[in-house]
């Protein structure tokens, strides 16, 4: 049996943060606002694996109210995600993600973005497709005041 789900997530940029995407920290001048420490693609992975088990959101989980998750590193909650995945006997088919932003240029750290990924998802690095687009100038992304990411996830019934 196959799974598929798909995640979107979104924070605002603000000096003062860090940018962490996919588990690496990106230098920057600006980072991500949020109460974890905001990995816009990290969070679009989990609520992609959590909707393709029709399993809720990361809200539901990983509530923003609670200071248990309060500047947390979001790959130890993609840990938690993906035992949730190995309990319903899951396992990854691939999954291909998009992170929108203007700046900075992300090419040079996709590779290890993947990397780690595909080691918390017990997967071949094959199985990960990270890209990353500008909208242009366009919009919030656009004028550097945010950034987001999509993600599309297939899972197998193991």
């Amino acid at each position: 049996m196959l799974r598929i789900g798909n995640g979107y997530d979104v924070h605002k940029l603000v000096e003062g943060r860090k940018l962490i995407l996919g588990g690496v920290n990106i230098p920057h001048s600006k980072g991500v606002l949020g109460h974890s420490d905001g990995d816009v693609l990290v969070h679009a992975i989990m609520d992609a694996l959590l909707g393709a088990l029709a399993l809720g959101d990361i809200g539901q989980h990983f509530p923003d109210t609670s200071n248990e998750f309060k500047d947390i590193d979001s790959m130890i909650l993609l840990e938690r995600v993906f035992s949730l995945v190995k309990e319903k006997n899951y396992k990854i088919v691939n999954l291909d993600c998009i992170i929108v932003a203007q700046n900075p240029k992300l090419k040079p750290y996709l590779d290890l973005m993947r990397e780690r990924i595909s080691k918390t998802l017990k997967t071949d690095i094959s199985n990960v497709s990270i890209k990353a687009t500008t909208e242009e100038k366009l919009g919030f992304t656009g004028n550097e005041e945010g950034i987001k990411s999509y993600c599309v996830v297939l899972l197998q019934k193991k």
